[in-house]
């Protein structure tokens, strides 16, 4: 079982002035992989809450997948990909690109997302939009790779390449 822990990055989520749906459409996706979402909170765009609470649920909830939602912007509050960064052991450069690229074929303002995605321990990290469609694309075009690339990880699986068949 994969276990997925959501945090939503968001000052007014965090405080109680508007409503979080974004965590919803990734608990709703997850949902349909069969996977379980264990942990969830909404915390406001603070850099170092942002690290402790994805430092906590890597080392001491172990939790398989980490998604985030929020704070992939341009605005000076937005700092989920720095908290990403400093918790970081290892960079996954290409489901950030992966998912830019997708995007850009639907908007030109997808070159704006800073969002990236990192391993620490035996959690894979990942940065998704804050809005509700950002991360329903997002997601919705790395999910077959991230089962595979979690079974890597979790040392339950080893090879990466296709079966070669000869003639």
């Amino acid at each position: 079982m994969i276990r997925v822990g959501i945090i939503t990055a968001s000052d007014k989520g965090s405080a109680g002035q508007r409503v979080d749906t974004s965590g919803d459409v990734i608990r709703e996706i997850i949902e349909k992989q069969g996977w379980q979402v264990t942990e969830y909170e909404i915390l406001p765009d603070e850099q170092q809450k942002l690290e402790q609470k994805m430092m906590d649920w890597c080392d001491n909830y172990k939790v398989d997948l980490l998604l985030t939602t929020g704070g992939t912007g341009f605005s000076n509050r937005d700092v989920t990909p720095e908290a990403t960064y400093a918790v970081a052991e290892r960079l996954v450069p290409g489901i950030g690109e992966a998912m830019r690229y997708y995007s850009l074929q639907i908007t030109k303002r997808a070159m704006l997302s800073r969002g990236i995605a990192a391993i620490r321990k035996g959690t894979l990290i990942i940065n998704l939009p804050g809005s509700p469609k950002g991360v329903k694309e997002n997601l919705e075009v790395i999910i077959d790779g991230l089962g595979h690339g979690l079974d890597i990880l979790k040392g339950e699986a080893s090879e990466c390449g296709q079966p070669v068949h000869l003639k």
